[in-house]
């Protein structure tokens, strides 16, 4: 019987899409190129971008999406994972797709498998290409889901592609050391088509990996740059702009800039298909937003932070902002990691920033037990209180909180959506995100 009878709703579809494929993870692009082939989906004529890097992808897809919009284009969004609801992932104009345009897609798909057999992933990035032949945006953003090279979003070519930064995650897939993983991070990049590098690290073993290919490479530090300045805002440089003066970055945290700054510079390679002004590039850095990269909001009478960070270099992100935030009070963190992540690497870049420790357990066959996260803790020499699931990790500290300190939330996505979705419903607020009671709105020092 065919799946699409099966399943009216999306909890069904997303259900038996888990079960599909033999392995939750098996990089490639032959089965999903067979697939698409046989949809008879068309590569898209408007201008893409994609968005790899091992941190920074999120924030970078932001300012983009916010900066186009602000120019009057309708932007398709492919990002993953969610934080709270599989709809977050595919977004056209930024306006979530509905259920029923993806179970028609899911449809659609089922039909054309064949043989084959796809991953989770690759069922969903197979149906945001398909979502946005049909919506017809001006401009496409993909987001990489792991890697580059053998990701299902590289079955598109990109016309501009940006790697945020490279850094050590996902080892077991992607390789032991930096050069293995610019490598693959590098499978984005097309010959003579332009490609923004955030810089830092591994920035050797990247330009080695562009010239092979034949990309032109754009490093901060060299093709373009950003320096900040006084009262949060910053300086942009490159070939084609020279903007001072610029707002500081509506997402939070000092490192925002980085990220905006290769959203800047991929624009500024399609000027002349997708032309913004200074005023629409300012309106799209004080409008960005993505959850849980350095969210503050503050609620029940407490002050929330809410980071995703996931690995050591996120982490490392994570505990500077902490440090140049002004705080008077102990900080407190309901941490929750996923098994398969270098544990101890993230709880050492955060143990001088946080007093207090509760471990929350992750949910799914890659989840961590909290009673299992703080043995890892106490491996390391840092105790932590074992507080179950996130729901009720959240509820622990909040009552051990005083007024005057704050909580932050981190370790996976699998932690702060879920603890984004407990706060929402504590505070009865309408906006899924808490978008209305953010840092702007009180004073934290």
């Amino acid at each position: 019987m065919r799946p699409s009878v099966r399943f009216a709703d999306l909890p069904g579809w997303l259900e038996w899409q888990q079960g599909l494929h033999p392995h939750a993870i098996e990089p490639g692009l032959e089965r999903l190129g067979r697939v698409l082939l046989r949809t008879r989906w068309s590569p898209p004529t408007v201008p893409v971008i994609t968005v790899g890097g091992t941190n920074g992808k999120g924030s970078c897809v932001a300012f983009l999406e916010a900066v186009l919009r602000a120019s009057g284009r309708r932007v398709g969004t492919f990002t993953s994972p969610h934080l709270i609801d599989y709809r977050e992932r595919i977004r056209v104009d930024d306006v979530e797709v509905s259920a029923a345009t993806l179970i028609a897609v899911f449809e659609r798909i089922t039909d054309a498998l064949g043989e084959d057999t796809l991953t989770f992933f690759e069922f969903n990035a197979l149906a945001a290409l398909l979502i946005f032949a049909t919506a017809r945006p001006d401009c496409i953003v993909l987001e990489v889901g792991m890697g580059g090279r053998l990701d299902a979003v590289n079955i598109v070519d990109a016309d501009v592609a940006i790697i945020a930064s490279l850094g050590l995650d996902h080892l077991e897939w992607l390789g032991p050391d930096l050069e293995s993983i610019a490598h693959e991070k590098a499978g984005i990049l097309r010959p003579n088509h332009p490609a923004v590098f955030g810089g830092g690290a591994g920035a050797e073993a990247l330009a080695r990996e562009a010239r092979m290919i034949g990309a032109r490479l754009l490093r901060r530090g060299h093709e373009f740059d950003a320096w900040a300045a006084a009262d949060g805002r910053w300086r942009f440089a490159d070939d084609c702009w020279q903007l001072d003066d610029l707002p500081a970055p509506a997402l939070g945290g000092l490192h925002q800039i980085d990220n905006a700054a290769c959203a800047l510079a991929a624009l500024a390679q399609l000027q002349d298909r997708l032309p913004v002004t200074r005023s629409q590039i300012e309106s799209g850095l004080r409008s960005a937003f993505t959850p849980g990269r350095f969210q503050r909001v503050w609620a029940l009478d407490r002050e929330w932070i809410f980071d995703v960070a996931h690995n050591a270099d996120a982490a490392r992100v994570l505990a500077r902002n902490l440090s140049e935030t002004g705080q008077r009070g102990r900080t407190l963190a309901v941490c929750g990691m996923l098994a398969d992540k270098d544990v101890a690497a993230v709880l050492r870049e955060m143990r001088s920033v946080v007093d207090t420790w509760f471990a929350a357990s992750t949910a799914g066959e890659r989840g961590l037990e909290s009673a299992a996260l703080a043995q890892r803790g106490a491996e390391i020499g840092i105790a932590m209180d074992d507080a179950g699931p996130v729901h009720v990790a959240m509820a622990t500290a909040r009552r051990e909180a005083a007024e005057r300190d704050r909580i932050v939330v981190f370790g996976s996505f699998h932690t702060v959506g879920p603890a984004i979705g407990w706060l929402r419903e504590q505070t009865g607020h309408h906006d899924r995100w808490l978008r209305a009671e953010t840092s702007g709105s009180k004073s934290y020092t």
